[in-house]
């Protein structure tokens, strides 16, 4: 228990370190920090499928991609507009609303309940593998021919025609 603490200051610390950094690129890696805190807490839920995900799909692709587009915009302070009041109020609502939201779910979420403490096996990659292919095999047919159309027009549209002389 005390790993899962642990690694639950982290999350929260660097995800405060996200939001109070000044340097986007700094940002950015604080969230990679946080997202891979995140995939420590899927395995210690015994979620192994989930923890890949994580790890492949946000940490590898997602932030790779955040990175390029803050190097890419080149961010001055000169160039970044100063921030108004209205901003800041809808900010701290949010917030609000945010930790409201929080309170509930550890309201609801006792140690007790049977939905937390029912099922150890659930995320485990064979359990999900024999729900996803017998229960929603045409959902997940369906999903993987639409990846595959979007990225045959993705190919299409990205391809050069030539001229013929």
């Amino acid at each position: 228990m005390t790993i899962f603490y642990f690694v639950a200051f982290l999350s929260i610390f660097f995800a405060l370190m996200t939001i109070f950094t000044k340097n986007p690129v700094h940002s950015v890696l604080y969230l990679v920090i946080t997202f891979f805190t995140f995939t420590v807490h899927y395995i210690l839920l015994n979620a192994q499928f989930l923890a890949v995900v994580n790890f492949i799909v946000y940490m590898g692709a997602i932030m790779v991609l955040f990175l390029f587009v803050l190097m890419l915009l080149n961010l001055n302070k000169e160039i970044e507009p100063m921030r108004s009041n209205v901003v800041k109020i809808m900010g701290a609502v949010a917030g609000m609303c945010m930790l409201a939201t929080f309170l509930g779910a550890f309201k609801v979420l006792e140690s007790n309940n049977e939905f937390v403490t029912g099922n150890t096996d659930v995320g485990l990659v064979k359990n999900l593998g024999k729900v996803l292919f017998d229960e929603f095999l045409l959902p997940f047919e369906l999903s993987s021919i639409l990846l595959l159309t979007a990225m045959v027009g993705a190919i299409l549209l990205a391809k050069k025609e030539t001229k013929e002389a």
